[in-house]
C-alpha cells in the first residue's frame, strides 16, 4: 500500500474568485505555492481571478515527490488552468523556476493563453543534469530558499530525490525544444545573482521563443526565489502593468 503524505501547512493550492481575467501561479521544483501566494494576493486585490496549484508531490514530503513523474506536474497546472477557463475568458500564466517551465508547456500546448510571466525560468540546467547520474544515493541536499532577503523563508522541501533530478530534466529538454511553439506576449524576469538556475536562462528563452511581444526585466536585490525576495514588488508592480496592457492589445514591446 502507498503511504499517504499530510500537505503541509501553507503549502495547499489556493483560489481566489474575481473577475472574468484569470492568472494562473506556478510554484518551483521541490518548492510550495507559499513561494506564489503573494502575486496571487496581489493578483486578486486588483481584481483578477487566481489559481494557485500545488504541483503533484509537492508539500508533503520528499519521498511523495520522489515517485512523482513530470507528467503529474504537467496534469497539476492543467487542472488549474481547467479551473480558471469555466470562469474566465482571458488567462495569463506566471511561473517560477519549474513553474517558469510549465508556464512555458502550457504556452507551447494552448494558444488561448494570453500571455506568460516567467521568473528565473529553467530550460538548462548543467549541474542538474550531472547530478541526475548519481547512482548510489536516492537524495541530494535541499536546493530551495536561495534568497537574499534576511529572514525571509521558502517552505520547500529539505531534501531533493535524485529520481526527480531525472524527471526535471526530461521536462526542461521537452520544453526547450519547443520554445518557438510560444507565440503570445511574455514578461521575461531575472535575478542577476542566482544559485539555483543559471541566469543565461532568460536569454536562451527570450531569443527562442517566437514572439515579438517580450522583454527583460533584471533583479538586482533578489536570488533565485525572487517572489519572497527584496525585489517582490517590482514583479508585483511589472506582472499588473503588463496583464492590463497585454488584456486590451496583441502587441506590448514591437
Amino acid at each position: 500500500m502507498t503511504e499517504e503524505y499530510l500537505v503541509l501547512d501553507g503549502a495547499e493550492s489556493f483560489f481566489f474568485e474575481g473577475n472574468d481575467i484569470g492568472v494562473l501561479l506556478c510554484h518551483g521544483f521541490t518548492g510550495t505555492t507559499q513561494s506564489m501566494k503573494p502575486l496571487g494576493e496581489a493578483y486578486a486585490k486588483a481584481g483578477y481571478t487566481v489559481c494557485g496549484p500545488r504541483l503533484k508531490g509537492h508539500g508533503t514530503h520528499y519521498e511523495d515527490m520522489e515517485r512523482t513523474k513530470m507528467e503529474e506536474w504537467m496534469a497539476s497546472v492543467e487542472e488549474g488552468l481547467g479551473w480558471l477557463k469555466d470562469r474566465c475568458e482571458t488567462i495569463f500564466v506566471t511561473g517560477l523556476s519549474m513553474g517558469g517551465t510549465l508556464t512555458l508547456y502550457l504556452a507551447e500546448t494552448y494558444s488561448d493563453i494570453k500571455g506568460i510571466v516567467l521568473i528565473n525560468a529553467a530550460v538548462e540546467l548543467p549541474q542538474l543534469e550531472m547530478a541526475q547520474h548519481i547512482t548510489d544515493t536516492r537524495f541530494l541536499d535541499a536546493i530551495g530558499s536561495d534568497i537574499k532577503l534576511v529572514g525571509n523563508q521558502e517552505l520547500a522541501y529539505m531534501k531533493t530525490p535524485v529520481r526527480s533530478i531525472k524527471e526535471l530534466i526530461k521536462l526542461t529538454d521537452a520544453v526547450s525544444s519547443k520554445l518557438n511553439k510560444v507565440s503570445c506576449p511574455a514578461l521575461l524576469f531575472v535575478s542577476m545573482e542566482d544559485h539555483v538556475v543559471p541566469p543565461t536562462n532568460t536569454k536562451i528563452i527570450y531569443d527562442r521563443i517566437s514572439t515579438n511581444d517580450k522583454k527583460i526585466i533584471t533583479l538586482k536585490n533578489s536570488y533565485h526565489v525572487a517572489t519572497l525576495d527584496n525585489d517582490q514588488g517590482i514583479i508585483i508592480s511589472e506582472t499588473l502593468a503588463f496583464i492590463k496592457r497585454a488584456a486590451k492589445s496583441n502587441s506590448l514591446y514591437s
